[in-house]
């Protein structure tokens, strides 16, 4: 005998519906079918019942009732409309006034005890005018002026309902509410366009994602061999390289159920909440297996446990988090893909049996620029002088957020030219607001501010000239020099590398610290004085000297030992949680620090030497930032080569 199966118990939401739906009847039943109320008629006038029969009508009535006195002697004193009709035009003085309502009409005869009553089931446009005729009294029913007392009630009762569900909705402490996991549910309530033919740049990072999206369309074709699905795949790599987008890439791709959320919607005030959502997330997958998990940002919940902070409810939220993947329900496939910009600060944990893949999204080569670019300017109409390789060679470090942006703004400055397509100048320009910000053309500076700028910009420019003419590889190529004020700088000098860089030389490094503080130096060369324009350049030159001598090995003095290290604290943030470990003597830092000054005074003074050896190029170009405040690195180095003839 089979058994039978218990009811499954009805969700609150499903409550809720059909308690407003029995709510909404009652409602309108009352609506429709009103309730008593007090109505305004004549005081001398009781509305009869529908069933009260008339023991001797006719002689009370009149002649012109004994032509229907038959079939009115054992009836109602309800008569037909037509009966009204008849009395009105032949006894008429026997009435003695009429109350109108809108419905029915009550008429009281002079000679009879009760009211009679009649019926309306259509207007009479004429009966107005013919009480007005008859000179009989009349006068009109007040209806019913609202529902009763009972509507009113249900009203109330209604509105406090509902009160209470709103209230419930906002209380932060609604534990069916908050232990929802919030996340989005892709490829089933809607499609996600996005493909791996709209990505560009990661082609490694691409092959590693799409092995696992084949796995859950086909796992025949894996499992054959022994082959396992992936637990997960954690996506590295700085902002705006494409984990995201991958990740929707994903979605676009996998014929498959795709929850995506973020690391930080798991993150509540509430103990126990987040690890509450990771456990929905998860049943919520395994019920339409295989399915894809994907958390955004997946540091903000998965840092580095145990560092002394008491910080219960992430850490629970981790342990869940890390029990579903590998926990006593692994079997099912579900595959976890987390994206993260912060790789160092995860728990050891995120890599044994959770994480089986680590993906690797880089920063983009000059091939994958303008694989990234082709994508970006699909739909925009492009002039014939624009070279996309040429493009893609003049935006080293560009990621591709960077590029998707480069190819929008130069779309921007063209139609606010009203030109038919984007020409190559657009993307030049583009790429200036890109790298070094929006011009300030309200700001007015001063002849003696233009004067300082255009010095110090110069000392930088032609240092820079100067270095990468003697060595190439130990110089990047100066691309634009300019005194026209950008975001926070009063002027800049963009250097733009014509190929990447994956390893940087010994004198590659100090040659960039003579270009940093070659514009203090044009300062106080020419100008006689300093200003507080080379605070930038000093700060960056310091680090960079210190970083060199503690860390890269690169001083003779202090040897090959790293005698500093810099760790930030996984809770408090880069500047509050730093932690410094000193891992030398006092006469080593003191070393250190005279190896500091030793390095920036050797910069300076070859700085200063370059300078001397072309003031006449020097002062030519600050006479032209002074009349043109834009200068290409062409022009400046045509004016060095000029000059020295």
């Amino acid at each position: 005998m089979p058994m039978n199966t218990p009811n499954k118990p009805k969700s609150p939401k499903s409550k809720n519906k059909i308690i407003i739906g029995a709510l909404l009847l009652l409602g309108l039943a009352l609506y429709v079918n009103g309730c008593p109320s007090n109505k305004k008629i004549h005081p001398d006038l009781v509305e009869p019942q529908d069933k009260v029969t008339i023991e001797k009508p006719a002689p009370e009535i009149g002649e012109a009732f004994k032509e229907v006195q038959p079939v009115y002697e054992t009836e109602t004193k309800i008569i037909p409309y037509s009966l009204f009709l008849t009395l009105l035009d032949k006894e008429k003085k026997d009435i003695e006034y009429i109350v109108i309502g809108k419905e029915k009409l009550i008429i009281k005869l002079k000679r009879a005890k009760e009211p009679i009553t009649t019926f309306l089931t259509k207007n009479d446009p004429d009966l107005i005018a013919k009480l007005k005729e008859s000179g009989i009294k009349f006068s009109f029913q007040q209806e019913k002026e609202g529902f009763g007392l009972f509507f009113w009630l249900f009203l109330v009762v209604l509105a406090f309902y509902v009160f209470n569900q709103r209230r419930s909705a906002q209380n932060p402490l609604d534990q069916n509410r908050m232990a929802k996991s919030g996340a989005k549910k892709i490829n089933e309530d809607k499609k996600i366009e996005t493909t791996f033919k709209d990505i560009a740049g990661i082609e490694e990072a691409k092959q590693e994602v799409q092995e696992i999206v084949e796995f859950l369309k086909n796992p025949d074709k894996f499992t054959r061999l022994g082959a396992k699905l992936p637990k997960g795949a954690l996506l590295i790599g700085s902002p705006g390289c494409g984990k995201t987008l991958l990740a929707k890439a994903i979605a676009g791709e996998a014929n498959v159920p795709f929850h995506s959320l973020s690391g930080s919607q798991f993150v509540e005030m509430f103990v126990g909440v987040g690890a509450a959502r990771v456990r929905d997330l998860f049943e919520a997958a395994r019920k339409q297996t295989p399915s894809i998990i994907f958390i955004d940002e997946v540091d903000s919940v998965g840092k580095s446990r145990g560092t002394g902070i008491s910080d219960s409810e992430r850490e629970q939220t981790l342990n869940q988090l890390l029990v579903e993947m590998d926990g006593i329900e692994s079997d099912k496939p579900v595959v976890v893909l987390a994206a993260t910009n912060r790789p160092d600060m995860l728990d050891a944990g995120f890599r044994k049996g959770r994480f089986d893949r680590t993906v690797l999204v880089p920063m983009p080569d000059v091939v994958g620029r303008k694989g990234i670019l082709k994508i970006h300017t699909r739909d925009i109409v492009l002039a014939k002088n624009v070279n996309l390789k040429t493009l893609a060679k003049g935006t080293t470090g560009f990621s591709g957020a960077d590029l998707a942006n480069l190819a929008n703004e130069a779309a921007l400055i063209a139609t606010r030219k009203k030109k038919n397509a984007v020409e190559m100048k657009d993307f030049e320009k583009a790429k200036d607001k890109v790298m070094i910000g929006y011009e300030r053309k309200t700001l007015k500076l001063t002849d003696k501010d233009k004067l300082v700028t255009a010095t110090h910009e110069t000392g930088h420019a032609l240092v820079n000239a100067v270095l990468f003419q003697e060595n190439p590889e130990r110089a990047d190529p100066l691309h634009k020099v300019s005194i026209v004020p950008r975001s926070n700088a009063l002027g800049i000098t963009v250097q733009l590398p014509t190929e990447d860089r994956y390893t940087v030389s010994e004198g590659f490094l100090l040659n960039k610290l003579v270009i940093l503080l070659a514009g203090r130096v044009a300062e106080e060369f020419k100008l006689k004085e300093k200003s507080t324009g080379a605070k930038d350049d000093l700060k960056k030159a310091t680090e960079l000297v210190r970083q060199m001598i503690c860390e890269l090995g690169m001083s003779e003095k202090i040897g090959l030992a790293v005698v500093e290290e810099v760790s930030e604290h996984p809770f408090l943030g880069k500047r509050l949680g730093q932690e410094s470990s000193v891992l030398h003597s006092e006469q080593t830092a003191k070393d250190i620090d005279e190896e500091i000054k030793k390095t920036l005074n050797k910069s300076y003074e070859k700085a200063k030497k370059i300078i001397e050896n072309n003031i006449t190029a020097f002062d030519k170009i600050v006479s032209l930032l002074l009349s043109k405040e834009n200068l290409t690195g062409k022009e400046v180095v045509k004016i060095i080569k000029r000059m020295k003839k």
